[in-house]
């Protein structure tokens, strides 16, 4: 049986599924939003429980060093780390679980980086749209389990997992992924020791370090405020990293097989691609500590081609190395040691979450199947 703390009770799951209609808008909390402007039905959005920004969002990040986090933050704790140019971020899980959208800006890019715990999407988006700097913030709504934003100068809401407007100026807008990845704090340190990490003062009392969602990520559960379509080729939870594009059906590759198969050379809309999990995080949605949790592959993926080359991966002694030249690298495909170091790998996966949102969203994407391991 999942068990549920206090909070998630009060914010999540307090009210029935109760979905929108015609007839009833919030067109109190949101007297600016235009609903007659709308691409998605209204019945497919049901009320999470709390009201606008009752998931309040952090507008004034403020970071600490890695060293300073140190005490409070485990080595193996995920966080999703994001980094532009000599600005390198990581925002713990632990932190984002209660706040779900961080409203920053990164090496002079305004960001929005969100997380959505009942999907274990993590995404992060560039949050200037036509010219113009959007702030988030959460609506209290759902759609296919997936939390729906908006954004505070028009009041359009905005899917979270595709990016996608839905509902009012915005409509059918997307926003602009930013390539991001969870890994271990450990990871992200090791690589980035002089790193930013959002720290707990945040202007809001909540038990950072506490997970409560305990037990939601068992691979068999049922997503909650979830009334879409179930598709069976896998389970709901199974965590999978996925690879889109815009000619052909996105490909999910299963996290749990990389566990015995840390790395893949494969092909992907005609491009060669390697899937990296060579590294590790504890789960956000595990027990009820996060630290205690147990520990699930940190992947992404990235493009083999490097300066007209394709490159084709292994681990060797420990080491993720290209087979070429024997160079190490590491999980955010970058050498550092050997003839290729400093060199950087494109990173082209659209994250890790779960599969049941994945297919809802995306019900034509391909599984890929990857054999047992030798």
């Amino acid at each position: 049986m999942i068990k549920i703390l206090t909070i998630a009770s009060t914010l999540l799951f307090s009210s029935s599924l109760f979905a929108l209609s015609e007839g009833f808008l919030p067109k109190g909390e949101f007297p600016k939003t235009d609903f007659e402007n709308a691409s998605v039905e209204f019945s497919s959005i049901l009320s999470g429980g709390p009201p606008k920004d009752g998931i309040p969002p952090i507008d004034v990040p403020n970071f600490s060093t890695a060293d300073e986090v140190m005490e409070w933050l485990g080595d193996e704790e995920p966080v999703v780390a994001y980094v532009n140019g000599d600005d390198a971020r990581a925002y713990p899980l632990q932190i984002l679980i209660y706040h779900e959208i961080v409203n920053d800006v990164v090496g002079n890019t305004p960001v929005s980086v969100t997380f959505c715990p009942l999907c274990n999407a993590s995404i992060v988006f560039d949050r200037t749209v036509e010219g113009e700097v959007l702030d988030f913030g959460t609506t209290g709504r759902l759609r296919n389990s997936d939390l729906i934003m908006y954004d505070r100068q028009t009041q359009s809401w905005w899917q979270q997992f595709t990016g996608r407007g839905i509902i009012g100026d915005y409509n059918e807008t997307k926003l602009k992924q930013l390539a991001s990845q969870i890994v271990s704090f450990e990871t992200f340190y090791k690589h980035y020791p002089r790193g930013k990490v959002l720290n707990r003062q945040t202007g809001h009392a909540r038990p950072y370090g506490n997970n409560p969602y305990s037990g939601y990520d068992n691979i068999n559960n049922s997503p909650f405020l979830y009334n879409g379509p179930k598709d069976k080729r896998l389970p709901p939870m199974e965590r999978i990293l996925s690879l889109s594009a815009s000619d052909q059906p996105s490909l999910l590759i299963p996290t749990s097989k990389l566990e015995t198969k840390p790395v893949l050379n494969l092909s992907y809309n005609d491009k060669p691609v390697v899937v990296i999990a060579t590294s590790s995080a504890t789960s956000a949605l595990d027990k009820s500590s996060i630290g205690d949790s147990r520990k699930v592959p940190a992947a992404a993926a990235f493009s083999s081609e490097l300066d007209g080359d394709t490159l084709e991966f292994e681990v060797k002694a420990g080491d993720l190395v290209d087979k070429a030249t024997g160079s190490v690298w590491n999980a955010f495909g970058q050498a550092v040691s050997g003839p290729l170091k400093s060199k950087q790998l494109e990173q082209v996966d659209g994250g890790v979450h779960f599969a049941f949102a994945w297919l809802a969203f995306e019900p034509e994407s391909v599984v890929h199947e990857i054999p047992d391991a030798d």
